[in-house]
């Protein structure tokens, strides 16, 4: 039977599996198409770096900032970004993490 419809498959017409003797090999066809998407992602971080600088050249006075047991004078707009910065990297570690995770996972279930 046909998986696909349901109806016998004729045997003259299909072809037996072959064995896999290593990794697929890929053809130019078989690439993944090209979108759009990674630039959008490029211009939207340009302009969002644009948007950045122009905020820390506007906000240069400096102020005092305490964060637990640490106590100094800074821009804001330095203060922020060091603050993003943080929270980017710790994104990227636990996206890291998450994905080694499922990796794993994903090998042992194969």
């Amino acid at each position: 039977m046909s998986i696909l419809h349901g109806t016998p498959a004729d045997p003259a017409t299909t072809t037996p599996p072959q064995a896999a003797a290593g990794p697929p090999t890929t053809s130019p066809t078989s690439r993944v198409p090209r979108t759009r998407t990674a630039w959008i992602g490029i211009c939207a971080t340009a302009l969002t770096l644009v948007v950045l600088i122009v905020f820390m050249l506007q906000n240069t006075r400096s102020a005092e900032v305490t964060f637990l047991w640490m106590q100094g004078t800074l821009p804001p707009a330095l203060a922020l970004l060091i603050a993003g910065v943080g929270v980017a990297s710790l994104a990227v570690v636990l996206g890291a993490a998450r994905i080694t995770q499922l990796r794993r996972l994903s090998r042992q279930r194969h």
